[in-house]
């Protein structure tokens, strides 16, 4: 099944034979002898190309399962003679402030080096999708003050106002403080309306009967970031997260978006290498707020 999964996501006999640490001609037997074992073709094998049949397609997410609840057993046999192994998933905002993520990864990893640790940066709530769905262990999300994720456990960690952050010769940039009638008459960098990293700016807006104009939507804070800093716009970010900018005016508002940062996991037994990693954070993060 590990064999099948390497040809499926690599589409190549010889690549997923390299991945898998084998020659090409003892994974190609071994599917083969898959293949005859199920009664039917999983690939379909050309000189150009390797793809999947229908069978193929249906036989995979099973084969996933399948591999998923071996590792968890063996991780379990591990953690009951006292050795935390398996892997680690954790999905990050990519402006999370609340934790200071390579910090905790790293303090992880001292403890449990037998753990592999991946982490995935999204949206909030792409991300509470995927701890859902079991994709994640963890997620670090950062929301509107309302937004309640659902089919999840989560826990706030924290919460803070967005800045105006405006290139140096901004007119803007010369103010200690501004308010949202002010920053309306500007043009916006944001992210993708709809996302809870909008609707935190979008609600404060609204709240206040202003209209603004959101003349670039991106997906990533590294391209706003630069597209502020060429002029084009200005931009609302956490100010926990801005003092790490450099090049730009981060200014004050007085009525300005709330952002609230939170930490969500999984409502079913957490895997010992989840369990340790949440443990790990409860020891390291301020008390919830009451």
């Amino acid at each position: 099944m590990r064999y099948v999964l390497a040809v499926a996501e690599t589409a190549n006999f010889t690549r997923a034979a390299e991945q898998c640490h084998i020659v090409q001609s003892a994974l190609s037997h071994q599917v083969a002898r898959l293949e005859k074992e199920l009664g039917a073709r999983l690939f379909e094998r050309t000189s150009r190309r390797v793809r999947l049949t229908a069978a193929g397609e249906a036989f995979l997410p099973a084969a996933r399962q399948a591999l998923e609840a071996a590792e968890r057993a063996r991780a379990e046999v591990a953690a009951a003679t006292g050795e935390i192994r398996g892997t680690l998933t954790v999905g990050s905002i990519p402006t999370v402030a609340a934790v200071d993520l390579p910090a905790v990864f790293r303090e992880y990893r001292l403890r449990y080096p037998q753990v592999r640790i991946s982490l995935r940066t999204g949206s909030s709530e792409r991300l509470v999708e995927q701890v859902r769905e079991g994709v994640l262990d963890a997620a670090f999300l950062g929301v509107q003050p309302d937004f309640g994720p659902q089919g999840v456990s989560d826990r706030e960690l924290g919460r803070g106002q967005h800045v105006a952050v405006v290139a140096p010769g901004h007119p803007l940039a010369a103010h200690h403080e501004v308010d949202l009638r002010l920053l309306a008459e500007e043009v916006f960098v944001d992210f993708a309306d709809g996302s809870a990293a909008r609707a935190q700016s979008d609600q404060a807006f609204a709240a206040a009967g202003l209209r603004r104009e959101v003349a670039f939507e991106v997906s990533g804070v590294e391209l706003m970031v630069r597209m502020v800093h060429q002029g084009l716009g200005i931009a609302l970010l956490p100010a926990t997260f801005t003092a790490e900018l450099h090049g730009l005016r981060c200014v004050p508002i007085t009525n300005g978006p709330i952002r609230v940062e939170r930490l969500v996991w999984s409502r079913f037994t957490p895997s010992p290498a989840a369990s340790a990693f949440l443990s790990l954070l409860d020891a390291s993060l301020p008390p919830p707020a009451a």
